[in-house]
């Protein structure tokens, strides 16, 4: 059964059916072969989406819409230039903190760059920097969005590997401040070598006007992330809270979102949650053929037995996650290996929390390698640049962001200890 799954799904990839549809039909081929009655596929497909937690997906990407065009990003824009703008190379360091800052609301890295990147990409070339790196350096920060919380792939890792979405949360403050002062210090030393950005400075506001006309936006992040941590609501209530801000801070206090704009809002972010769920859906279903099929006792008997040491397993599931993140989308991924590894890396002594986050942070990269890096596209759909023209300056980046992932992988404290500070066993 399995054979014929991976064979069905391999065909599918080689004649570019989409993923979703290529897992859902292997899925279901499998759920034939195995002489199993068909309407079990219908019955896992539906299992998999009723789930609760996942009603936080739609709303965090409805939020993310709602303040790209509220006027939000522009005034976090002004509030990140006033912080770290002034040095050569702060405008480009300005992209990765607005971004950091955009990702504690929207928790999609696809949004962070359309909504950041419209303002930044612009900015970045005239001030003389290279129109191609202006657009890697926006679908690499972009990345952030799913490493800071709130972030969508936590929630789907969350559901799929039953483990805390609140801890989750926690844990990824550190892994995401980790990338993104190493992005930030590494774009300033680059600046500085080639000799760009010497004019950073110029239409810089003061840190306290940049503060007085963003503390609103400001103040959304501390209410989402302070409301979850402070116990007055869910993650999934969270991200309706942070609909309802946006929309009021869009509409009616900033009043840069017009009553005739959210149609267009509403179907835009409709259109992205039903993606994601039919991609849920069916991978779910897929899931639960393979794990029916043993293949996670089979997978996890081959590491126990081929890698004794638990630095070896990290290492090769981290050599693993990355070849896959470059050919699946981060999402199906989560949710197609999450049950199978998980259950090997707390058998190798592996705090799944701890395990999550690598599994994020390297999946993440997917979002900006070729052949489909979804921030990529989105970054070259800004800046109106082929795909070919930012490849080689994504190259300093990755090597970045894999050496944060080395240390994240063997340096534990770095994603348990607010964890375990907030979560007390």
């Amino acid at each position: 059964m399995s054979l014929t799954m991976l064979i069905t799904m391999i065909v599918c990839f080689a004649l570019s059916i989409s993923i979703a549809v290529s897992i859902g039909l292997a899925s279901v081929i499998g759920v034939y072969s195995s002489n199993a009655p068909m309407l079990l596929a219908a019955k896992e497909i539906f299992t998999s989406i009723n789930k609760f937690p996942l009603a936080a997906i739609p709303f965090f990407i409805l939020a993310g819409n709602l303040m790209e065009t509220g006027g939000i990003s522009q005034r976090l824009v002004e509030f990140a230039k006033s912080i770290v703008g002034g040095v050569q190379g702060g405008l480009a360091a300005t992209c990765v903190l607005t971004c950091m800052i955009f990702a504690a609301v929207s928790g999609s890295s696809v949004a962070t760059t359309f909504a950041i990147g419209a303002i930044l990409i612009p900015a970045l070339v005239k001030h003389g920097y290279p129109l191609n790196f202006a657009a890697a350096l926006q679908a690499t920060s972009a990345e952030l969005g799913v490493i800071i919380p709130p972030s969508i792939p936590m929630i789907l890792y969350g559901v799929s590997a039953e483990v805390s979405i609140g801890e989750l949360f926690i844990a990824g403050f550190g892994p995401g401040l980790l990338i993104g002062v190493a992005l930030m210090v590494f774009v300033i030393i680059w600046a500085r070598v080639k000799g760009y950005g010497k004019n950073d400075h110029v239409g810089k506001m003061s840190f306290g006007a940049a503060f007085k006309q963003a503390w609103l936006a400001l103040l959304m992040p501390v209410i989402i992330l302070g409301g979850i941590y402070g116990g007055v609501f869910t993650p999934t209530e969270a991200s309706v809270v942070a609909v309802f801000y946006a929309f009021i801070i869009g509409v009616f206090i900033y009043r840069e979102t017009r009553w005739s704009d959210l149609g267009a809002i509403l179907r835009k972010s409709a259109l992205s949650s039903a993606v994601i769920m039919f991609i849920i859906a069916n991978a779910g279903l897929f899931s639960f053929m393979i794990t029916r099929a043993g293949v996670p006792d089979a997978i996890g008997a081959f590491l126990a037995e081929n890698l004794q040491n638990p630095m070896f397993f990290l290492l090769g599931v981290n050599a693993a996650l990355f070849v896959i993140g470059m050919f699946i989308e981060t999402s199906a991924a989560i949710i197609v290996l999450a049950p199978i590894l998980v259950p090997v890396a707390i058998k190798f002594g592996v705090d799944p929390v701890h395990f999550g986050m690598i599994m994020i942070v390297n999946l993440a990269l997917g979002m900006i390698t070729p052949p489909f890096g979804v921030n990529l596209f989105a970054a070259c759909t800004v800046a109106r640049i082929s795909l070919d023209k930012i490849v080689g300056r994504l190259i300093p980046f990755i090597l970045v962001i894999l050496g944060c992932l080395l240390l994240i992988t063997y340096f534990p404290p770095l994603s348990l200890y607010l964890r375990d500070l907030v979560f007390v066993k």
